[in-house]
């Protein structure tokens, strides 16, 4: 499988298998690239809807410039520390980012939560995003608001009295259970509708198999997050076979 950057012509073939309406998994196929490789190009160049290939090309000769010319990072970064590869690392962050945004996240949100999440110590401070996303503090700012206000990180002050984002074990728990009172809120919103548009009537069949759906979905998410979080609190365990499945010894 070829390795490397995309060549141009390559990026016009992604983006006639696009215009074709070609699965992701069909486009990287026929280039005999991965998968991944294919969805982190569109995602972060436009989405299926705006992809241009010359653009597209232009753009990442425009990151690859800036990556020259910004400073190297510190030793801590995780693209240097435990002996890490950091080109293995930024292509392992842009490959994170690129499936967060495909999950409906805005791009500065991913790229701040891709930083959290690849942070050995799971909390930074507002000016290492700064230095090290190479944004305005005013869009970390943003990003930190909506992310807070999904669930998906909190705030703490540490002992220099600085504000530190985190992210810990029970944050996909807490956001899974805020999607879930959501679903709740929809459902309550669908089952009002078919008072204010009378019963009996199409529209209200309809609002009140949205309501239905949803309490199900909502119930469900609820019930398998209550079941799973035992697992975010589990460190994996390795075996002479590999490693171990939590709570596979449960019967």
């Amino acid at each position: 499988m070829p390795g490397g950057r995309l060549t141009q012509q390559e990026r016009q073939q992604i983006a006639l298998g696009v215009a074709d309406g070609l699965a992701y998994a069909e486009i990287a196929r026929r280039l005999d690239r991965p998968t991944s490789t294919i969805t982190r190009e569109v995602m972060r160049n436009g989405g299926p809807t705006a992809y241009r290939a010359d653009l597209a090309h232009r753009a990442t000769e425009r990151r690859a410039h800036r990556r020259r010319q910004a400073a190297p990072r510190g030793p801590q970064e995780p693209s240097r520390a435990h002996g890490r590869d950091p080109e293995a690392v930024r292509e392992y962050e842009e490959t994170f980012t690129t499936l967060l945004m495909a999950s409906g996240l805005p791009k500065m949100m991913s790229r701040v939560l891709t930083c959290l999440y690849t942070t050995d110590a799971g909390s930074v401070t507002a000016s290492e995003l700064v230095q090290r996303l190479q944004v305005s503090p005013a869009s970390v700012s943003k990003a930190i608001t909506f992310l807070e206000s999904q669930g998906l990180v909190r705030r703490e002050q540490d002992e220099r009295r600085r504000e530190r984002y985190m992210v810990d074990d029970d944050v996909w728990y807490q956001s899974m259970i805020a999607s879930a009172r959501t679903n709740a809120q929809l459902a309550e919103t669908a089952r009002q509708g078919v008072g204010v548009l009378g019963p009996d009537t199409p529209v209200a069949a309809r609002l009140e198999n949205i309501a239905r759906f949803l309490d199900f979905i909502g119930e469900s998410v609820t019930r398998a997050a209550e079941q799973a979080r035992e697992i975010l609190h589990t460190k994996p365990e390795t075996t002479s076979g590999g490693p171990a499945t939590p709570g596979s010894d449960r019967g």
